[in-house]
């Protein structure tokens, strides 16, 4: 496996080492390790000397907004240059890419590089380490067999995306190599003091009355075991708060102790459901569960997009939950 791991790695390295004209995209709704890895692998190129445009078809989240001083994410458009090389990064699937699949097919080599085990592998060379906690530390793997220079801002961005996808270094999926890039990237000058104001205590008011309209209406189920809450365009409106405010949202139920599965339902569209869901327990796939509705993700964090009227979709979530909680082993 690690030997296959390694000839994949050298053959991406190859790939770019060919290709001049890059594009950087990554999955819609971005959160910490979407942002970071896409901002640290797209800053290593330019410093290669790469001519690179970096896409998302959503905006950088207010809290991540101190990692791209200069805006180099934007909002996919039509461009007439061919790509000699485009990187998916952080994407199960290419779906996931939103608006910026329109703008991509005019290219040489997809590469898609990601730790989602529901991973559709649609790149012409895929990297996808289902066991690493964050695609951040795949970039980081990259970038030190390249030989690159870690600079102070991709060392900011790289650990903003570790330390977001292993909840501050607290999931069970965190590896000792995940402390180990950490400490490497703090001493290439990351600066953990601005980071962790920024993304950790740093947050919007319409955030906040949005946490406490979930204390106030989230429901417990199954003898405590599964708790969820639905945020419906009325809460976004009453709030002020955004879709970017919901990033951990989820853990303030899934901390609640006897809480094995929490869920949040979304509501994006009158008949279109967002779900997130997160498990405590590894005998508790996740995954599987969000794989029942077209949608996937890891063993302890996963979600889906679901079609139906609400009342429906959550019968059918939570029957799901239950049937995952009875068959784990006694």
């Amino acid at each position: 496996m690690k030997k296959a791991r390694l000839k994949t790695i050298d053959r991406i390295l190859e790939i770019l080492d060919e290709s001049h004209t890059i594009a950087v995209c990554s999955h819609m709704r971005p959160d910490g390790d979407c942002i970071g890895s896409t901002l640290g692998l797209a800053l290593a190129l330019l410093e290669q000397g790469k001519e690179v445009t970096c896409w998302n078809q959503d905006p950088v989240p207010a809290k991540l907004r101190f990692l791209d001083p200069d805006q180099l994410i934007q909002a996919p458009r039509q461009i007439k240059r061919t790509f000699d090389c485009v990187i998916a990064v952080d994407s199960a699937s290419i779906d996931r890419l939103g608006t910026s699949q329109e703008h991509i097919t005019n290219r040489k080599t997809l590469i898609n590089i990601d730790h989602h085990a529901s991973n559709t592998r649609f790149g012409d060379v895929n990297w996808i380490a289902s066991r690493e906690p964050s695609s951040g530390e795949l970039v980081y793997q990259l970038i030190r067999k390249a030989g690159w220079e870690i600079t102070p801002h991709i060392a900011d961005c790289l650990f903003t995306a570790i330390s977001t996808d292993t909840g501050s270094f607290q999931y069970p999926t965190t590896l000792p190599a995940t402390y180990y890039a950490a400490g490497e990237l703090v001493k290439k000058g990351a600066d953990l003091a601005t980071v962790c104001d920024e993304v950790y205590q740093s947050y919007p008011l319409s955030r906040v009355k949005l946490l406490r309209h979930i204390y106030n209406k989230f429901r417990l189920t199954n003898d405590n075991q599964i708790a969820y809450f639905w945020l419906k365009e009325e809460d976004f409106a009453r709030t002020g708060a955004s879709a970017s405010d919901t990033e951990g949202l989820i853990d303030h139920v899934r901390a609640i102790e006897p809480v094995v599965v929490a869920c949040v339902f979304e509501e994006l569209e009158l008949e279109l459901t967002r779900i997130s869901l997160r498990s405590k327990d590894k005998n508790v796939n996740v995954s599987d569960i969000a794989g029942q509705f077209g949608g996937g993700g890891h063993q302890a964090a996963a979600g889906a997009r679901i079609v139906g009227r609400p009342i429906g979709v959550q019968r059918r979530v939570i029957a799901a939950i239950r049937r995952a909680l009875d068959e784990r082993p006694s």
